[in-house]
């Protein structure tokens, strides 16, 4: 039996930590903040519930092998999932709308051709195509199976993009595949919005890019009744029964090393914590900006150049949600930027039948601008397009910023997925660092950002300790 440190309490650090505990090992969990759950977070007020964090739960096959592995009450014992369907509505600059069935390929071409104009739906359906090669060249290599030790092999884009031009010229980005291949702003625009959701700028993330919409529109997506914070608390308590330790406000300010290699972490009062393998899910910026490892950025292989994080506005409001209502609502703006809004018909989240919560979100440049207060403003005015009306049923608004983000996890960032090619810039840090006995885990690191990547995550590092070098990947 292994003495296993756990800096953080994020759902991907916790993953590990169940998987571990159940293979034997006695684990410990030092989170420097009051609770679990990372980024996955609630604001609650006066009856109101909002997800600050994720609002939709992507690939919940992570989650249900989490929970196979680790106990004998499967995920659907442990929160109620439901498909959203409508997946999402789509309302566009030029006040087109439509909505988009979930998991359903045949019913999107449909919704689209019947929205948008005969053609529409084969143009997206052929893209589709053409992003299933991606997503099956980059799906071990990017989720299944540890970060390959030569991250060359990643560098190329494995999107078969169509070539333009009559110098056949290479598409590069993603914004460059919606204006080349898909021919109507609106579906550019409904392309971009997959990127923005994840955090990438599409002027600027890889033609790779395309398997995140071939992923939602595949696999589905899931809401979890009582808000995404009840996954984290599910993960917390399956933790607890297989007796992880958990201590909060402890500050990891240092990870120990001894003859080459991690032996433990001091804690910021000074004590010392003597471990075989310390797993880290704090963000890897954080690592090496406090230097609490003795490693650099280069070292950890912290990619992902973006510089985004999230504004999310929480609006409380009288009045009951009308029945034709969606859950979700991307409202595009222009010719590039989204915001998603999110009308759970969740009686947990709010006071009454009477009142509604509704988050509004939208990806922001951190480099940019501060001035929060009138990005909400404008958010505000592109959700009212989602929802006629919004303002004059507002009681209260709470503004989420990148600021809080940074207070709460010690990044204003939000990482992406792992996405092949643009060299490499792409790819999170391995889960295996350069420093031995040192593993990293979470959305900073391999498989990248996300719920159901951070699972993955869990997963990995936990074979990774428990089957050792001859680790390949779950199978």
């Amino acid at each position: 039996m292994a003495r296993i440190v756990v800096i953080g309490a994020g759902l991907g650090a916790m993953a590990a930590a169940a998987r571990l505990a159940v293979a034997g090992h006695r684990v410990t969990v030092y989170e420097s903040g009051e609770t679990y759950g990372g980024g996955v977070r609630r604001f609650s007020k006066d009856g109101f519930g909002f997800d600050t964090g994720p609002g939709l739960l992507h690939l919940p096959a992570v989650y249900r092998d989490l929970f196979v592995k680790t106990g004998k009450q499967p995920l659907e014992e442990c929160v109620t999932l439901t498909q959203v369907d409508p997946a999402s509505r789509h309302v566009f600059a030029d006040g087109t709308r439509v909505d988009l069935p979930n998991a359903s390929r045949a019913g999107t071409v449909a919704a689209l051709d019947a929205a948008l104009g005969a053609g529409a739906g084969e143009r997206w359906g052929d893209f589709l195509v053409r992003a299933r090669e991606a997503w099956d060249r980059t799906r071990r290599p990017l989720l299944e199976e540890p970060q390959p030790t030569d991250s060359r092999l990643l560098d190329r884009d494995p999107y078969p993009a169509l070539k333009a031009g009559l110098l056949r010229r290479p598409t590069t980005t993603l914004a460059q595949v919606g204006a080349r291949e898909l021919r109507d702003p609106r579906l550019a625009a409904l392309l971009d919005s997959y990127a923005w959701s994840y955090g990438f700028d599409p002027a600027t993330a890889p033609a790779a890019a395309a398997v995140l919409p071939y992923m939602e529109q595949t696999f589905g997506s899931w809401y979890v009744a009582g808000g995404m914070r009840a996954l984290a608390d599910a993960v917390y308590e399956r933790c607890v029964q297989r007796r992880v330790e958990f201590v909060f406000d402890a500050h990891v300010v240092e990870v120990l090393e001894k003859d080459g290699r991690a032996c433990g972490v001091r804690l910021d009062g000074g004590e010392v914590v003597e471990a075989d393998h310390v797993v880290s899910g704090a963000p890897v910026p954080v690592l090496y900006r406090d230097q609490i490892v003795g490693l650099g950025q280069e070292e950890l292989g912290a990619h992902q150049p973006q510089l985004t994080g999230r504004v999310t506005v929480c609006l409380a409001l009288r009045g009951a949600r009308e029945a034709e209502a969606a859950h979700r609502t991307v409202v595009h703006v222009g010719d590039r930027y989204s915001v998603t809004v999110l009308r759970p018909d969740d009686p947990a989240l709010r006071p009454d039948d009477a009142h509604e919560s509704v988050t509004v979100t939208s990806t922001v440049h951190t480099s940019g601008s501060d001035d929060w207060q009138d990005q909400a403003a404008w958010m505000l005015d592109a959700a009212e397009r989602a929802a006629p009306g919004l303002r004059e049923r507002l009681l209260w608004q709470e503004v989420r910023t990148p600021d809080d983000t940074l207070r709460e996890t010690g990044v204003a960032e939000v990482p992406g997925p792992a996405l092949g090619g643009a060299r490499g810039h792409y790819l999170p840090a391995a889960n295996l660092s350069p420093l031995p006995g040192l593993y990293l885990v979470g959305g900073w690191s391999h498989p990248g950002g996300g719920l159901a990547h951070a699972g993955m995550s869990g997963a990995l590092v936990a074979g990774l300790i428990v089957e050792g070098a001859d680790f390949r990947g779950s199978r």
